[in-house]
């Protein structure tokens, strides 16, 4: 199994360059970029944008990469977590646009090499778990997390109060959390 396949492998590259190590840092980077650079380019509309994200990103990753906890998961959802807050970021600041359409999560590209087993199984856990949401719940936390959006952006485009959205994402993703630690 390669190291694009081994959370192990991307969690000793991650220690590695938390330590300065450049070599490594240049292995998680080749390992890694594609999937991220997927998630910045499906949350910006410009390439550019993307680009500039990415090596955002990756300097964040640089600097901070000792604040990575392999016990709070795994190193590829870390690196998505902040490509996708240097995103939201982006676009709160800049105003750059940003894609409004659905997110159909069956018909995203797979842009990093994994277990097909294993991609399968998280995959079915996920769709099993996200069919058990009220749809309102289902659809806010997929446009918030592959768009970018904020609790009012989404409350503008629905037509439901604040404080009604942030509920609504609040208690989607306790459940969401819950059915997926079972």
């Amino acid at each position: 199994m390669d190291e694009a396949q081994d959370s192990d492998g991307l969690s000793i590259l991650l220690l590695a360059t938390a330590k300065q190590d450049q070599e490594a840092f240049e292995r998680l980077y080749r390992l890694t970029s594609s999937k991220i650079f997927g998630i910045c380019k499906r949350m910006l509309v410009q390439r550019s944008d993307a680009e500039d994200v990415l090596q955002e990103v990756y300097l964040t990753v640089w600097r901070k990469a000792s604040q990575y906890d392999s016990e709070r998961g795994k190193p590829i959802t870390w690196l998505s977590a902040v490509a996708r807050m240097k995103c939201i970021d982006r676009l709160r600041l800049s105003g750059v646009d940003r894609h409004t359409d659905f997110v159909d999560l069956d018909h995203l590209p797979d842009v990093e090499k994994t277990d097909p087993v294993e991609f399968a199984s998280d995959q079915q856990r996920l769709d099993n778990c996200l069919s058990t949401l009220q749809n309102q719940h289902r659809t806010v936390i997929r446009t918030a997390f592959f768009d970018g959006c904020t609790y009012h952006d989404l409350a503008e485009r629905t037509g439901v109060p604040l404080g009604t959205m942030k509920s609504w994402i609040r208690r989607g993703l306790m459940s969401l959390k819950a059915c997926l630690e079972k």
